[in-house]
C-alpha cells in the first residue's frame, strides 16, 4: 500500500492564546513528557522532538523528506570519505556562550558513547575541526548517508556541559536512566529554553530571546506542556479548552473531533511500524523458527487494525513502510490459525508454553489494548501470556534490561532508510557499536548482518534497495519479530493557528516555526 499523507481540507490548527503576530501562549498534551533533558540518553521519539524544540540539529528534514539548512549552512563532498560541513556563524547558545566547531567534536565525541547513538555514528571514523565554522567528517568507507545520520547531531554547549556539578560528577556524564546533570539542566541553541520541569506533571518552555533564527515566522513565546496519558481524557482537555493542542488523537475520537467547529485534526499516512520481539535468550522454545513463525501466523494485524484503530493504520509484514527503498512487494501478512497450530505441534510445542510480556500503556496508539489483543490470540496456540503494561518513563528501562519474554517496540527509522531498523531492531547486539540496541529478543543473523554493511557502502539506490528488500525477506522467512501494522499520526488542536506547516511525517513538530493567526 502507497505511503499517503492526508490533511483535513482546511484544516488549520490553532495552539495560541492570542492574535495576530503578537506573542502568544501554547498550552498543548502529549502522552507522556520528555523522561529527560539529556539529548544522547534515549534515542525515542520523545527525545527528538525535545531537540528539536530546544536544540537545533546540523540538517533538518523538509516536509519533502530533503534536507534542511539549520547549523550548517553549507557542505560539501571533499572525496569519497570525507564531507566538509561549513557552520552558522553567530548563534549563541541558551548559557550566552558562543556556538563554534568545538561544540560540534564535543557532541560528536559523546554521542559515540551514548548506547543509544552510537550506531548511527559508527560508520564515521572522526570528525576534524579545520577552523571554529569548519570541520571534516571521515568515514572508513563510502557512506551514502552522512547528511541523513546528520539530522541526529544536535550541538550541546560544551563550555556549559564541562567540569564537575554539585556532586562532584562530570558534567557531561552520560547516565542511561539516571540522575545526571545532563538530564536536569539544558542548554542548547533551539527556540525555547526550559523554565520549568516536574517529572510528569508539567514542562514550561520559554521563547529563546537570542534565537538565532530571525527568519522563522513563529510567534509562540511560551509552551506549557501537560502529559496526559489517557487518551479520552486528553481529547476531553482540547474540547473543553483547557489545551490548545494534543498528540496522538486515538482512531477512536476522530469522528468526535471532526464534528466539532471548533478543532481541527491532522492526519498523515505512518512511516511507524510496530512490532513485539520474541526474546530467544529467556525462552528456548523461540530459538526454533518454527515457533517463532508460528507467533506470527497466530497474529490476525488485519483484525487489529480493524477493531482497535478502526482502520487508521496499515497492517504490516516487514519493517520498510512503502516508498522505503527497503520494501518488499512480496511481502504480505500471514494470519492462519490453522498454520500457526500445525508448526507449533511440529516443533514439539503442542501443549504450548507460558511467556511474560511488557508493553507501554501510554507510548503507541493503543498500545495497551494491542496488547492485550495479541495475548489473546497467542492462547489459541496455547502460548499462555503473562501481561504487564507499564507508562512510558518506567518502560524504557524495562525495555533496556530486556526483562520480559515478549516486548512492544514502535520504530520510525529517522534517517528514513531501511537499514536504520535494521541496525537498532534485528542486528545481532553488540554493545561496542550500538548495534541491535533495542534488539529485545536477542534475535541474531550474521548473514543479515553482512547484508545490511554491504548496504552501508553501497552508493547506487537500485543495488542499495535490492540488498535490503533481501533482508527484509530473510527476516520474514526466519520470523525474526512480529509486525503488526505502521501507525498513521494525527494531531488535533482548536482552530486559529496554522499548525500544518509544522508537522511532519517523523513526528517531530518543528514548534519554534508555529504561528499563532488569532
Amino acid at each position: 500500500m502507497k505511503k499517503s499523507v492526508s490533511l483535513l481540507a482546511g484544516a488549520i490548527l490553532s495552539l495560541g492564546l492570542m492574535t495576530g503576530a503578537n506573542a502568544a501562549t501554547l498550552k498543548m498534551a502529549y502522552d507522556a513528557d520528555p523522561v529527560s533533558l539529556d539529548p544522547h540518553e534515549q534515542l525515542s521519539g520523545g527525545t527528538l522532538q525535545l531537540s528539536h524544540m530546544t536544540f537545533d540539529p546540523l540538517v533538518r528534514w523538509d516536509k519533502k523528506l530533503g534536507f534542511e539548512p539549520r547549523l550548517a549552512e553549507k557542505w560539501e563532498r571533499v572525496d569519497n570519505l570525507t564531507m566538509r560541513i561549513h557552520l552558522r556563524k553567530g548563534v549563541t547558545f541558551h548559557s550566552g556562550n558562543p556556538f563554534t566547531a568545538k561544540d560540534v567534536e564535543f557532541t560528536f565525541n559523546r554521542l559515540r558513547e551514548s548506547a543509544d547513538f552510537k550506531g548511527v555514528f559508527a560508520p564515521f571514523s572522526g570528525l576534524k575541526v579545520i577552523d571554529d565554522y569548519t570541520v571534516e567528517l571521515k568515514t572508513e568507507k563510502p557512506f551514502p548517508l552522512i547528511l541523513n545520520n546528520l539530522t541526529y547531531l544536535f550541538p550541546m554547549d560544551s563550555k556549559f556541559y564541562s567540569g564537575t556539578d554539585a556532586n562532584g560528577e562530570p558534567k557531561d556524564k552520560l547516565v542511561k536512566h539516571g540522575n545526571s546533570f545532563a538530564s536536569r539542566q539544558l542548554s542548547g541553541t533551539g527556540p525555547y529554553t526550559v523554565g520549568y520541569r516536574q517529572q510528569g506533571v508539567k514542562v514550561e518552555f520559554d521563547r529563546n530571546d537570542n534565537y538565532w533564527d530571525t527568519k522563522s515566522p513563529g510567534n509562540v513565546d511560551k509552551i506549557v506542556l501537560t502529559p496526559i496519558k489517557e487518551a479520552p481524557t486528553r481529547v476531553a482537555a482540547l474540547l473543553s479548552g483547557d489545551v490548545d493542542f494534543i498528540a496522538p488523537v486515538p482512531p477512536t475520537d476522530h469522528k468526535r473531533i471532526k464534528s466539532n467547529d471548533k478543532v481541527d485534526l491532522v492526519t498523515m499516512g505512518g512511516t511507524y511500524i510496530i512490532t513485539f520481539q520474541m526474546n530467544q535468550e529467556r525462552v528456548e522454545a523461540f530459538k526454533d523458527a518454527r515457533v517463532r513463525q508460528a507467533v506470527n501466523y497466530a497474529i490476525n494485524q488485519q483484525g487489529i487494525v480493524k477493531k482497535i484503530m478502526r482502520g487508521f493504520a496499515t497492517p504490516a509484514a516487514q519493517m520498510s513502510p512503502w516508498g522505503y527503498l527497503g520494501h518488499n512487494d512480496a511481502l504480505t501478512p500471514r494470519y492462519d490459525l490453522k498454520k500457526a497450530k500445525q508448526l507449533m505441534k511440529e516443533a514439539g510445542y503442542e501443549d504450548g508454553f507460558t511467556v511474560t510480556m511488557m508493553a507501554p500503556n501510554n507510548r503507541y496508539v493503543n498500545d495497551e489494548k494491542i496488547a492485550q489483543a495479541v495475548a489473546s490470540m497467542l492462547a489459541q496456540i496455547n502460548i499462555k501470556v503473562d501481561l504487564k503494561t507499564l507508562p512510558k518513563a518506567q518502560y524504557w528501562g524495562e525495555l533496556d534490561a530486556r526483562a520480559a519474554d515478549m516486548m512492544m517496540i514502535g520504530w520510525h527509522a529517522d534517517t528514513e532508510d531501511s537499514n536504520n531498523f535494521f541496525e537498532f531492531l534485528t542486528a545481532c547486539t553488540d554493545t561496542d557499536s550500538g548495534l541491535g540496541q533495542y534488539n529485545s529478543g536477542n534475535y541474531c543473523n550474521p548473514e543479515a548482518d553482512k547484508l545490511m554493511a554491504q548496504a552501508n557502502t553501497e552508493t547506487s539506490p537500485k543495488k542499495r534497495a535490492q540488498i535490503m528488500q533481501k533482508i527484509e525477506q530473510m527476516l520474514y522467512d526466519d520470523a525474526a519479530f512480529v509486525p503488526l501494522h505502521w501507525q498513521n499520526l494525527a494531531w488535533a488542536a482548536r482552530k486559529g493557528v496554522n499548525i500544518e506547516p509544522v508537522l511532519n511525517v517523523m513526528n517531530f513538530p518543528y514548534l519554534g516555526d508555529l504561528v499563532i493567526e488569532e
